[in-house]
């Protein structure tokens, strides 16, 4: 990795015109601090400008670029996989790795009905590959088990079944955590049926900050990850796709096909690596970055819900609350109606806490809650459906 400078901003307001040191746009939380409708509402940091400011400027689709090929080492050591390959965003990843997986129709893929794959990619696992997606209903309510896999995966060779021949994780999925044991039971029934299994890992951060297991202790079990640099951990673009050294050449290869080739990819690897270093940290577990104290917020937002006699939608694992409005007496965006009012950006019934949000954005948010709850807000009867769960 190119050396980042220790020193002010001096030179970084060199760069942006910003001479007579004033403050840039780089410097503080800005309107992330009172924006609650995801993790993807995080500012770039002064010290992303920095390293972005004092990083190499070759050509990544020649692999010629030494911080995007640093960050590409580093993120495949700490995962325990044989190489990685820089993508723009979590969508790109997870579907330049399934392409990479799947080869010839008849094929489906199988994954929780509520995954992004396919409520929130736009259709892309149908369309890259013309494979079938097969969603599954959890029986617990909370996370796929193995149990949930064998009733609904295709293995014989029936010609009127489409057979199963990638299974898609998520972890977190809505926030909650897939245990390491039951990923361990899935995937071990996976292989053990020449079954491939992916993981949308974009905010696998979370459940290992949350003390679900290690980094690698969840990502070496699979074929390949796909791990997001722009949710949660605050970086402005990029995500992060780890495999063999054959299934990253075949991605690189699609994600050429998709447009995914850039050029001067450093400026994106450097503000990455300094939103991996800084907010997740520098260990297995991410116990000395930023995200820790997230999850302890968030639970004062639930509690600060329930304690009014709210109801929770989902239990609360990580740093997403899911509020059950129907149940609480809340329209369906009140929140984000009475929320605009305190100076809060709200949707829905999910409220996301990021490394970014502030004790006054908490406090205004205690009094949208009192408001919403008390029933002294007319309860709106907008049904369209809210800013979503990505």
């Amino acid at each position: 990795m190119a050396h980042l400078s220790n020193g002010t901003m001096t030179h970084a307001s060199a760069i942006t015109g910003n001479t007579d040191k004033k403050p840039t746009p780089w410097h503080g939380a800005g309107a992330a601090e009172f924006d609650l409708r995801s993790d993807t509402m995080t500012k770039p940091t002064a010290s992303m400008l920095e390293a972005i400011c004092q990083t190499t400027l070759l050509d990544d689709v020649f692999n010629e670029d030494p911080v995007t090929n640093e960050l590409q080492s580093y993120v495949a050591q700490i995962t325990k996989h044989e190489d990685s390959l820089l993508v723009l965003s979590g969508t790109m990843g997870n579907q330049v790795a399934i392409r990479s997986h799947l080869a010839q129709p008849p094929h489906s893929v199988l994954c929780d009905h509520r995954s992004h794959i396919i409520c929130y990619e736009a259709g892309g696992v149908s369309a890259w590959t013309g494979a079938t997606v097969s969603p599954v209903i959890p029986q617990n309510g909370v996370h796929l088990t193995l149990e949930d896999i064998k009733k609904h995966a295709v293995l014989q060779d029936d010609i009127h079944y489409c057979p199963t021949k990638l299974i898609s994780l998520e972890n977190t999925l809505n926030g909650m955590i897939m245990p390491l044991d039951e990923v361990k039971r899935i995937v071990e029934w996976a292989h053990a049926n020449e079954i491939k299994v992916h993981l949308d890992g974009a905010r696998l951060w979370e459940a290992v900050v949350a003390g679900a297991g290690s980094l690698s202790e969840y990502t070496s079990l699979f074929d390949s990850v796909s791990l997001c640099f722009s949710k949660g951990l605050g970086a402005p673009i990029g995500s992060i796709v780890v495999g063999s050294q054959d299934f990253i050449k075949k991605a690189r290869w699609f994600r050429k096909s998709i447009g995914g080739g850039a050029r001067q990819t450093g400026v994106i690897a450097a503000a990455a690596r300094v939103a991996l270093t800084e907010t997740f940290g520098t260990d297995p577990k991410g116990q000395t970055g930023k995200l820790a104290a997230t999850h302890e917020r968030a639970k004062q937002v639930a509690n600060l819900w329930t304690s009014r006699g709210g109801k929770l939608r989902y239990p609360l694992h990580t740093n997403m609350i899911w509020l059950d409005l129907e149940s609480s007496g809340v329209g369906p965006n009140d929140l984000a109606e009475i929320g605009q009012q305190k100076g809060l950006r709200l949707s829905g019934g999910r409220v996301v806490v990021h490394y970014q949000i502030s004790d006054e954005a908490i406090a205004r948010l205690e009094q949208v809650f009192d408001i919403a709850l008390k029933g002294d807000f007319k309860r709106s009867e907008d049904t369209s459906k809210p800013y979503g769960s990505k």
